[in-house]
């Protein structure tokens, strides 16, 4: 795994980088066996202390932000709380996702300690919306073709493995998510099309800058395999770049009115 993380946007007070899949963001009871983090090679790559705002699951790859203060960590947390920091991700799906749809199915924490049924059910809402799909000709499971999809998926909540669960129990499961997906597709990704691992990326955020008192937008690029992949399935056009923006106006919380947190 990279020594050094790419760097897609850095100031005075934050910082952005590029997570590979398979790096946890720190330290975790729950992978004990990790011996890699991105908050500790952050630091030694920059040479100062760093303070993750928020997380990415060890699998999925992209864009994870920090913080370079505990004053702007306290700052951007609170506007990942009031939930105005707007997150975009790409996945590709087994199945013809829905077009477009806003999946709304209430969570269940999982803190890896007590069983799921003891744990209070949280709102948790995930907007989608299907960017492209492919079909191929391959007998997978009792049909002489297969088909899967490039899903767009904008989180409103940061419930855990929110994205990998909403889709699943909508019946789009990611590919190679081998807890909430299907193994007889993970296993063709991994033996056919060399995309072993979750196929979920974090591709662009936008959040105010407290000090700038401006909206930043930034946008990241596929990690290799991904692009990859959508060169071969005809996606290459939904493959973002390295981007970085500004904009006056704050974002608006996204949590629907209404409802209690």
């Amino acid at each position: 795994m990279t020594s050094e993380l790419p760097i897609l946007y850095q100031d005075e007070r934050m910082v952005a980088v590029h997570k590979p899949s398979g790096m946890l963001v720190h330290r975790s009871a729950i992978a004990a066996d990790a011996q890699v983090f991105a908050l500790q090679t952050l630091r030694n790559q920059l040479g100062r202390h760093v303070y993750p705002v928020h997380r990415l699951d060890r699998p999925t790859s992209g864009l994870l932000l920090f913080a370079l203060d505990p004053e702007m960590a306290k700052a951007l947390g609170e506007e990942f709380t009031a939930h105005r920091v707007h997150k975009r991700y790409l996945a590709v799906v087994r199945g013809v996702g829905p077009e477009q749809d806003v999946l709304d199915y209430g969570l269940r924490e999982e803190d890896g300690k007590r069983p799921k049924s003891e744990m209070p059910e949280l709102a948790a809402w995930t907007a989608v919306r299907r960017l492209d799909s492919v079909e191929l000709p391959v007998r997978i499971d009792r049909y002489p073709q297969v088909r899967y999809s490039l899903m767009e998926a904008q989180p409103w909540t940061g419930r855990r493995h929110q994205i990998r669960r909403h889709l699943s129990r909508r019946g789009y499961p990611i590919i190679g998510d081998a807890k909430h997906g299907k193994g007889a597709h993970n296993r063709f990704f991994r033996d056919h099309l060399e995309s072993p691992r979750l196929l979920l990326a974090a591709v662009g955020m936008t959040i105010w800058h407290p000090e700038q008192a401006r909206t930043l937008q930034l946008d990241a690029p596929l990690a290799d395999d991904m692009r990859t992949l959508f060169a071969r399935f005809g996606w290459q056009g939904h493959a973002p770049a390295t981007r970085v923006d500004w904009h006056e106006t704050r974002p608006v919380s996204l949590w629907p009115a209404g409802n209690d947190r």
